[in-house]
């Protein structure tokens, strides 16, 4: 019987100390302070960082300069050995087409004015989905400016995420999104993609708006 009880006591042990690191690690995820834009096509809004970042927000970039910024940038999912030769015989795909871009900037422009040192700024781009009803198709993920650097972080491209969060037929039956994908970031000009003193990968985005433009005409 003693044994039966030690068990037991330890394996009571065991629980609390799983649903307590559990508890943690929920409580730990960066959380949303306040909401800059709402509407059918983006949401943006400002994320508070669980560790201190340091940002150099508020950030003035107009809609235009984010433009010239987001457009550069392309992705491949990142995958795992041996998915990945495969992978990398195609080219990267740009993370944003042109109608996106339209709506995005300007309001990934008002949350970098808006954002403090501590913050961080999420956007979320909605289409409907293969199933409109019941799902939309999402480019998702959050940018910040560490001077002279430009992070960006996705979570989403393009993938079907629940409009509900439970089931049509069954309200107790939970429809969570699913977790953030992870993806491989490049950018044209490469040699603006560098990585920061903490080996993160970042844009020298001052040094790329300052580089003339293929294109443009030379100044005096």
């Amino acid at each position: 019987m003693r044994h039966r009880y030690c068990a037991v006591v330890f394996w009571r042990m065991v629980l609390c100390a799983v649903v307590m690191g559990l508890s943690s690690s929920c409580a730990r995820l960066p959380y949303t302070t306040s909401v800059v834009h709402d509407d059918a096509r983006v949401v943006v809004a400002l994320q508070q960082e669980i560790e201190a970042a340091g940002y150099s927000h508020p950030m003035k970039l107009t809609p235009a300069e984010v433009t010239d910024i987001l457009q550069g940038f392309s992705f491949r999912p990142k995958q795992r050995m041996p998915l990945r030769w495969f992978a990398e015989e195609n080219p990267p795909k740009p993370v944003f087409r042109p109608d996106e871009l339209e709506v995005l900037a300007g309001r990934l422009s008002e949350g970098l004015r808006a954002a403090g040192p501590e913050e961080r700024v999420h956007f979320e781009l909605r289409a409907p989905g293969l199933n409109p009803s019941v799902r939309r198709d999402v480019v998702g993920g959050w940018v910040a400016v560490r001077d002279p650097y430009l992070y960006v972080t996705l979570e989403y491209v393009h993938v079907q995420i629940p409009t509900r969060t439970a089931d049509l037929y069954d309200y107790n039956y939970p429809t969570p999104p699913p977790p953030p994908a992870e993806y491989l970031l490049y950018f044209e000009p490469g040699r603006f993609w560098t990585v920061d003193r903490k080996g993160l990968s970042a844009l020298d985005y001052r040094a790329f708006l300052k580089a003339p433009k293929v294109g443009s005409s030379p100044g005096p």
